[in-house]
């Protein structure tokens, strides 16, 4: 199929230009960038997208999926197809399924269903992440060769360590696979049974707080194996402004690591708990306002490297209690891109740019990837966006099989068309 997209505004990371073009695509492969194509085949489909944003295919470093396990949550189809409803051409999952993906059959598994979707739908690509631990339990590597061998993008186990011994042995271990290993620095003794960030808000809604020290003096410790090792890491769910400050300061001293944060984290603070949404109950907890204007300066600066979507469906059931006892976790793939479209570019605080960097080829590189510029020969792993369509958040209109977000029943402006992948 031959398609003509006429005066889209093309956004390209890898080129650094946001520039009106026509762009002509055939069979998976751009076939040219210009001012204006007038050349083309009868059987062009022409599209007229005055108004649409068009951009690298958006990559999400890492989500949950249900399956297997917990499929009444999210079956992987169902991820999937909201990841590219929500302008993902790739999207990772962590290995904390039921059971978790610690043994190469679970990895070739998973990549069966991915082709299934693929056969229904324009599926992205799935990245699967490999469990560190035995059953993510933290007492045991897994057989991380195998799971290297069998395709897993990286290592992580989506929560935080048990035995900071461990993790330096996983550090020596990975050093000559040469794959990326993400961890989640957070101190469970220090969170104690807080679910909000520490501050005046927390004492106001009376609920249990969590000191900003729980993540920072894991980052610190962490940081401090990479300078022992030399093992490049990631550093997930940055939720603080004096993290940023600990990875400024890394990064300055050369050590090898990126870092990224939520998309929630960057669009709400500790404020937001008023409602007792549970919705907003969020592990790492939202930060306080000092924290959420260091983390857009971060990303935009690329102190933070990438923003992640960190999808986490839970069904009614489950969220439907105390703010306290609800598991933490709210859907994104659907609503992240309109979002944060909305309150950062739509608001001038980001260059287009800058945010559909740390959405797309940032998220890549983390991952040790690459992704193609949007020019002629390339592939077209692309995403192309209305900013400004209006729809409603209902359950009627989401891909994803649960609802646990603080947007639900409101009004969000921008929505992605379709992908290319």
């Amino acid at each position: 199929m031959v398609e003509l997209l006429q005066q889209v505004r093309v956004i390209d990371p890898i080129s650094g230009t946001d520039k009106l073009a026509d762009v002509l695509i055939s069979d998976g492969i751009i076939q040219a960038v210009a001012a204006h194509i007038s050349q083309i085949s009868p059987d062009t489909q022409i599209r007229n997208c005055q108004g649409l944003v068009l951009g690298s295919g958006l990559v999400d470093l890492y989500s949950h999926s249900g399956e297997p396990g917990f499929e009444e949550r999210e079956t992987l189809l169902s991820l999937l197809q909201a990841a590219a409803t929500g302008g993902f051409t790739r999207v990772g999952i962590l290995p904390d399924t039921s059971p978790s993906i610690d043994h190469p059959a679970l990895v070739a598994q998973l990549q069966k269903q991915r082709i299934v979707g693929e056969s229904l739908y324009a599926a992205p690509l799935l990245h699967i992440w490999g469990a560190i631990t035995l059953d993510v339990a933290g007492k045991q590597m897994t057989e991380l060769a195998d799971l290297a061998a069998a395709g897993v993008v990286g290592f992580s186990d989506g929560k935080p360590w048990e035995n900071l011994g461990l993790v330096r042995r996983v550090l020596e271990y990975l050093q000559p696979l040469e794959v990326p290993v993400a961890f989640w620095p957070c101190d469970r003794q220090l969170i104690a049974n807080g679910v909000m960030r520490e501050g005046t808000d927390a004492l106001r809604f009376g609920l249990p707080p969590i000191p900003a020290s729980a993540e920072t003096t894991a980052i610190a410790a962490l940081l401090e194996l990479v300078v022992a090792i030399g093992t490049p890491v990631h550093i997930m769910r940055v939720s603080t402004a004096r993290s940023v400050e600990l990875i400024a300061s890394a990064k300055a001293a050369g050590l090898p690591i990126t870092a990224s944060t939520t998309w929630m984290h960057l669009l709400l603070d500790t404020k937001a708990v008023k409602s007792y949404n549970t919705s907003l109950h969020l592990d790492p907890p939202l930060g306080n306002s000092s924290d959420v204007k260091a983390l857009r300066e971060a990303v935009r600066t690329g102190v933070i490297d990438a923003i992640a979507i960190d999808h986490a469906p839970y069904t009614y059931e489950e969220k439907v209690q105390a703010f306290a006892e609800a598991p933490p976790g709210a859907i994104g793939l659907e609503l992240a891109l309109p979002l944060l479209w909305q309150n950062l570019v739509a608001t001038e605080e980001f260059t287009a740019l800058e945010l559909w960097q740390a959405l797309s080829t940032n998220p890549a590189k983390c991952l040790q990837q690459k992704t193609s510029a949007i020019a002629a020969n390339q592939p077209a792993e692309l995403t192309l966006f209305d900013p400004q369509v209006n729809w409603k958040v209902e359950r009627k209109n989401l891909y994803t099989l649960s609802s646990n977000t603080p947007w639900l029943g409101q009004e969000l402006k921008g929505r992605v068309v379709r992908i290319w992948c």
